[in-house]
């Protein structure tokens, strides 16, 4: 497809489980590409859902087939309601990140339900998917894949910070876009919200209220994946098996280890920080930890560099829109995975294409 506007449905859910981000975007390209978001929504998850997606990890095989195509139905069924809301006057294609429930790049193994082929049967449209398996066979980590979409839709910014479940930080050094993820961020707060009956912490009231645990944070930022040097991605296995432990083996309060948490993930922002080219335009901030006011508030005082919060649209449907994007890309057979963010033998075009 060479056409220069495209209307396409991006579909994502992320590791901190507060549901799945629907994106219905117009894409343009003159000089540049250009983005509309004409439509967007998140619904939320049901606990039983929660419940199931964060044990997945522990699965056998054949349980995660089965939930694959359970939520590929799911998907199917929140993507046609959607549409049943929405005056979507056209879709040229769904592109569907799915959910990630195995992330293990040095094992060769990434997996994202909810890709199967039935979306595309289900929906009644052409559909765009999975698009980190063929980086991790091609040698990369198979993440973090948004750095594209920084580099050609977000370029004026110095840079483009996510805080969701994970935090990752995408720049421009020379020729090449520089990304990785820097630390877990919601996937921990939001778990240890949950034990207070809150999904989140809204605004970051509980961690302003809590105590820092020096000894806790200590340990914290002592972990060894903050001393490698990118390309380097994480996933809830690495959370399972790094990050509670430590929590778990405390003795502090919930509400003082969500702000000793907190603090960590401002610090280790500010580390990364550093390796920004002198500030311009400042970094744009978005994901759900950029309504975390106290989270933003104790990063901004570790820096220099202006963090810039967009409007509500953009911070909580980025990662959709950029998926869509993604997907423009596959269409049109253009690279949209970059070697020098994921590690990857190449540069290349990513997503597999299913028709109803």
């Amino acid at each position: 497809m060479n056409s220069t506007t495209y209307l396409m449905l991006g579909v994502m859910s992320g590791t901190s489980l507060d549901g799945v981000d629907l994106a219905y975007v117009r894409f343009t390209k003159t000089k540049h590409w250009q983005y509309e978001l004409l439509s967007c929504e998140t619904i939320p998850y049901e606990t039983e859902w929660v419940i199931r997606l964060q044990n997945a990890v522990d699965l056998p095989q054949s349980a995660l087939v089965s939930l694959d195509q359970e939520y590929t139905a799911y998907l199917a069924t929140l993507i046609q309601d959607f549409r049943a809301r929405n005056p979507l006057s056209h879709i040229d294609a769904i592109a569907s990140h799915g959910h990630t429930i195995l992330h293990q790049p040095a094992q060769g193994t990434t997996y994202q339900i909810g890709n199967r082929p039935e979306l595309a049967r289900l929906c009644n449209n052409l559909v765009v998917c999975d698009f980190r398996v063929e980086d991790v066979a091609l040698g990369g980590q198979g993440a973090p894949l948004v750095p594209i979409g920084d580099q050609l839709l977000f370029h004026k910014y110095d840079a483009c910070l996510n805080i969701g479940g994970f935090a990752n930080l995408s720049f421009q050094k020379g020729e090449a876009r520089i990304a990785f993820d820097t630390c877990p961020a919601n996937i921990v707060l939001n778990q240890l919200t949950r034990k207070l009956g809150l999904p989140f912490d809204k605004d970051g009231l509980i961690a302003k209220s809590g105590k820092i645990d020096t000894a806790v944070l200590d340990q914290l930022n002592a972990l060894p994946f903050y001393s490698q040097t990118g390309p380097k991605s994480l996933g809830l296995e690495w959370v399972k098996a790094e990050i509670f432990p430590i929590l778990n083996a405390s003795d502090v309060a919930v509400e003082d280890l969500i702000a000793t948490f907190t603090q960590h993930i401002a610090v280790q922002l500010a580390k990364t920080f550093v390796q920004l080219p002198a500030t311009k335009n400042g970094i744009l901030v978005t994901g759900g930890g950029a309504f975390n006011k106290h989270l933003i508030a104790i990063t901004q005082n570790l820096v220099q560099h202006k963090l810039i919060v967009p409007e509500a649209s953009l911070i909580e449907f980025k990662e959709a829109l950029i998926f869509a994007f993604m997907g423009v890309l596959r269409l049109r057979n253009t690279n949209n995975v970059l070697k020098c963010v994921t590690g990857a033998s190449k540069d290349h075009c990513a997503g597999l294409l299913y028709s109803p």
